[in-house]
């Protein structure tokens, strides 16, 4: 099925508005988390991140395995050669828990360590990525994730 939607761009800057109260009211773009929402899905990485390197303390794996492994995720960057759509496709996928989930549960079910270690150290790469945010990204370019804009000069909800 063919979808004929169109995307619409989105910008960086998330706007505000001052209600008679004093309150001001923050609206974002269409797909961008922004607010408190936004700091507890970087707060979200930042333990999933920790309980993984924790939980990689105990396969008995050496933790020179950690540093070596860490960025192959992001190896799925390379789907962007066949564009926008592709590489955010290709991306999510790496980017997303179910899979290194499945790979430590395939790891303990198994009994093989170095399997589930390194389905932990992706996981500890996906909280890292989100609590530096670096966000899922959309089809319609790299820098738009669900965090926001990526690049200098971008406020979309710090």
């Amino acid at each position: 099925m063919t979808s004929t939607a169109e995307q619409t761009p989105v910008t960086a800057v998330s706007s505000g508005t001052v209600t008679g109260a004093g309150a001001t009211t923050v609206s974002a773009p269409d797909g961008v988390v922004i607010g408190t929402p936004r700091r507890l899905l970087r707060f979200e990485g930042a333990v999933l991140s920790i309980g993984a390197l924790i939980a990689y303390s105990t396969t008995d794996r050496a933790w020179w395995l950690v540093p070596l492994t860490l960025l192959v995720p992001d190896l799925t960057m390379i789907g962007y050669l066949g564009g926008s759509r592709l590489g955010a496709y290709l991306y999510n996928l790496g980017h997303t828990t179910p899979l290194p989930a499945a790979v430590v549960a395939i790891g303990w079910w198994q009994d093989k360590s170095l399997i589930g270690a390194l389905g932990l150290v992706w996981l500890a790469h996906i909280g890292l990525d989100r609590l530096l945010g670096y966000g899922l990204k959309y089809g319609d370019h790299f820098q738009h994730t669900h965090l926001g804009r990526l690049g200098k000069g971008t406020r979309a909800g710090r």
